[in-house]
């Protein structure tokens, strides 16, 4: 992810003018659905997956162990590798399809890979709802991972390279916030399907249809970015819709800008490989260990198994479910605190604030179940039950205004042009790796961590905590291409990385004294 609408850093350090448009505010909502189709599919495997019908028909042994009798332990009930696969699976085609993405995105432009994602959609969709055996079941799953590879590549770039810098934060937000929503809307819609027997499933599944078919609509209705159509040759359109976005006739100083950091960013043959120079490095150490933090965090474990959860934790059917809408709920008012506060009190304040009250709700929440959860009782109290919800939920919101926006976010505005559609397939990349380890293994450790499992994410928010403190610079309000002056250049460490000497790099031979401005 990359620029905001202020693309390139005007000289001095001057904002370029740029109202508010319609069409900005439009074009971010639709393009932010990718955002609710993703949600959707994290939402719904977790309450499909707790379907008896479900069970029986694709997961017979784990069904014979949650209806049967046959428990063993209360957490290892749903310890399946085939299961774990089924919602693992859409992350491993993520991931493969991300670098595929990436040549689409700076190609094709942002928003032909939008709709190129919402066509995967449609299709796993159709596969997933008409499903007649596991194999049918995981190809469905697997198009739909290859729609997250084109949607989580090229929506948050189109949304911060669209966005006017004031409201940068909070537009780029707007996806993850569409992600909030389709993971409630998901439960909600868990919540009534496991009333219908037999095929409630289907529906469940068949419903982020309605999500898919959004995105595909937006894509053919919105119009891509001016860095977009500047970096394809189309300069004279894309001068047509940075004026049309930017709400004002003189975008000449803006544009020229663009025009010159597209040129730049065209004599790099090797972006990948450009990645790994010196200049970059500090960007992409950033990306990557965000991205890793974000889902060590815990949070997917509780998102995509969250009514597996709380049947673990000895909730009945009906109540994990409605369990689950409450998380999903906080979830949705939580991102949206974000999208105002981003802005104002800044990157750093909300990954710290929501650090130490991640680490004592799950801190709260082990102690509870070590207590109260073994390996054999049926069910919880109501009170230490209500208590478990409301610690889970403290932990949600802090996640949802903090690192569920900011991982993508800060990513987005830190990459140079010459390496962004780059730098974002290995944002992508990163993410889906780690999410298909955590739901690949999440129900396998909550199994032998037990209550442990708790502990064990609060550590890693105990880490990434000091990580922020130290090496997680301020980015709010500064146009993207002026990162390297007002941010990377001034960091304790950060700077070391930034010497003029090493900034011109083999692929980028010296222009007109170009890499002064650099």
């Amino acid at each position: 992810m990359a620029g905001g609408g202020l693309s390139v850093a005007a000289a001095g350090g001057v904002e370029f003018e740029a109202k508010i448009t319609p069409i900005v505010i439009i074009s971010c909502i639709m393009a932010a659905t990718g955002g609710l189709m993703f949600g959707y599919d994290v939402g719904v495997s977790g309450g499909v997956t707790s379907m008896p019908d479900f069970l029986k028909k694709f997961f017979p042994v784990v069904y014979k162990k949650t209806e049967e009798g046959d428990l063993g332990s209360n957490y290892c009930k749903y310890d399946n590798q085939g299961l774990q696969l089924f919602t693992s699976s859409l992350y491993l085609a993520g991931l493969t399809s991300t670098f595929f993405a990436s040549y689409t995105t700076r190609r094709l432009g942002r928003r032909m890979t939008m709709l190129i994602a919402g066509v995967f959609f449609l299709f796993g969709v159709g596969f997933n709802a008409g499903a007649q055996d596991l194999a049918m079941l995981i190809v469905g799953r697997i198009l739909l991972g290859f729609g997250v590879g084109f949607a989580n590549q090229a929506v948050p770039v189109f949304l911060s390279e669209i966005a006017p810098t004031r409201i940068r934060g909070g537009l780029n937000i707007l996806f993850q916030l569409n992600v909030t929503i389709g993971i409630l809307f998901a439960n909600l819609v868990n919540y009534g399907t496991a009333k219908i027997h037999g095929w409630g499933w289907r529906l469940s599944l068949g419903l982020a249809g309605i999500p898919a078919l959004l995105l595909t609509v937006g894509a053919l209705l919105v119009v891509d970015t001016p860095n977009s159509l500047i970096e394809r040759g189309k300069l004279e359109e894309g001068k047509a819709v940075l004026r049309r976005i930017r709400g004002i006739d003189n975008v000449e100083p803006e544009y020229l800008e663009l025009v010159e950091a597209s040129r730049l960013a065209k004599e790099v043959k090797h972006p990948f490989r450009n990645l790994l120079q010196r200049k970059n490095r500090p960007q992409l150490i950033i990306a990557v260990s965000l991205q890793f933090f974000q889902q060590f965090t815990g949070i997917n474990a509780i998102m995509f198994y969250a009514p597996v959860l709380f049947n673990t934790l000895g909730f009945k059917n009906d109540a994990s479910l409605y369990s689950a809408v409450i998380t999903g709920a906080v979830n949705v008012l939580a991102t949206i605190v974000a999208i105002y506060v981003v802005d104002k009190l800044g990157r750093r304040f909300l990954l710290l604030q929501a650090g130490v009250q991640m680490f004592l709700s799950q801190i709260v929440i082990a102690i509870i179940l070590g207590f109260k959860v073994t390996d054999t009782s049926e069910n919880l109290s109501s009170g230490i039950g209500i208590l478990v919800v409301v610690m889970i939920c403290t932990y949600v919101a802090a996640f949802a205004w903090s690192w569920g926006p900011l991982g993508w976010l800060i990513p987005s505005e830190t990459f140079p042009l010459e390496t962004r559609s780059a730098g974002q397939s290995v944002t992508v990349c990163i993410n889906l790796v780690f999410t298909f380890l955590i739901a690949q293994a999440f129900l396998s450790m909550l199994c032998h961590f037990k209550y442990g499992i708790f502990f064990f994410f609060s550590g890693w928010v105990f880490i990434m905590s000091f990580f922020v403190w130290f090496l997680v610079p301020e980015t709010k309000n500064i146009p993207i291409e002026e990162m390297t002056e007002r941010v990377w250049k001034k960091h304790w460490l950060w700077k070391r990385f930034m010497d003029d000497d090493e900034y011109i790099q083999d692929d980028l031979p010296k222009k007109n004294g170009f890499e002064e401005k650099l």
